[in-house]
């Protein structure tokens, strides 16, 4: 058991822990597309609200999975599509090369880095095609995702920053190769939610590691959020609420620190979660407590997530 637990943990390390893994494909109202990218064809699942707006351009949430996970898993348990289908927006689900994304850290055990898989250029080609079947808000572009989705949004936002208005990475640091030249073209949102006692990805940043086994490094995290903040000129001073203990069973507390009056009316946002582990906020995880830490319960993940993006379009 141990053994079968190892192999399935470092597949997915920094990977897509939550929910039980599912087999079974979208929904109905999520389809599927195909782009070129270089000698790759790529695949993104598109979901697609029967209450999409036909009188303007709607909002876009890029959800990426973690590593060792995929976009029908992530799409059932992450919860995005009820909310789409209420409020009329797009949620696309892309699909990593051996279930996994180039975020910078350099790490061979994973496909898509140890290949070099250029993502960024297939989240360009992403937004291309589905800008020629639906009207999609361009101030309105936004991308999540935990773990290793997590790590390669704040990527994304990095190095595409004129075509994304806010990211919200979970349990996913920024990649410590990244931080010397840490210099996006544009002014970008930010929301992390990062659990203080993540097994997995270290609060405090460095390697990232499973069973004495390294994955790359990241940066810390409070250095991250002051990376973010100085580059969007935000208020040096953070606001500091506690958020309430609504479950007061889970084990965690968490701390609110709001960055506001940033360029472009940005804002950088950490959810800091004393006592949280490698997880969803709110969400389910299919490995035990003890190889992934806590689940915090005091606030819904993907709600806070929604709800940040709905406030922080480009200009």
């Amino acid at each position: 058991m141990k053994n079968l637990l190892t192999g399935i943990l470092i597949a997915g390390v920094t990977g897509f822990m939550i929910g039980t893994p599912c087999a079974a494909g979208p929904d109905g109202n999520t389809i599927k597309r195909t782009v070129k990218v270089g000698d790759l064809s790529r695949t993104y699942y598109l979901h697609v609200p029967a209450t999409l707006p036909k009188d303007k351009a709607a909002a876009l949430v890029l959800a990426f999975h973690g590593g060792g996970g995929a976009p029908a898993q992530f799409e059932r348990v992450c919860g995005f599509n009820d909310l789409a289908d209420r409020e009329g927006f797009l949620v696309a689900y892309p699909e990593g090369i051996g279930k996994s994304w180039n975020d910078g850290r350099g790490v061979e055990a994973t496909q898509a880095q140890s290949e070099n898989v250029n993502d960024l250029a297939f989240v360009a080609a992403l937004l291309d095609d589905a800008e020629k079947s639906y009207r999609i808000d361009e101030k309105r572009v936004f991308a999540t995702g935990i773990s290793n989705g997590g790590i390669f949004s704040q990527y994304l936002a990095a190095n595409l920053s004129s075509r994304i208005a806010a990211i919200a990475p979970v349990a996913g640091g920024l990649p410590e190769p990244s931080g010397p030249g840490f210099n996006p073209g544009k002014s970008v949102s930010v929301l992390i939610l990062q659990g203080v006692a993540d097994p997995l990805v270290p609060y405090n940043g460095g390697d990232v590691t499973v069973f004495r086994k390294k994955h790359g490094r990241i940066l810390d995290t409070d250095e991250t959020v002051k990376k973010w903040v100085e580059h969007d000129g935000c208020t040096r001073e953070a606001v500091v609420e506690d958020v309430p203990d609504t479950d007061p069973g889970d084990g965690c507390r968490v701390k609110k620190f709001t960055y506001a009056q940033g360029r472009d009316g940005t804002e950088v946002v950490l959810y800091r979660i004393e006592g949280g582990g490698h997880t969803w906020p709110d969400g389910r995880s299919a490995l035990p407590e003890m190889l992934v830490g806590k689940i915090c319960r005091d606030f819904n993940g993907t709600a806070i997530i929604c709800a940040f993006f709905k406030a922080h379009p480009k200009p």
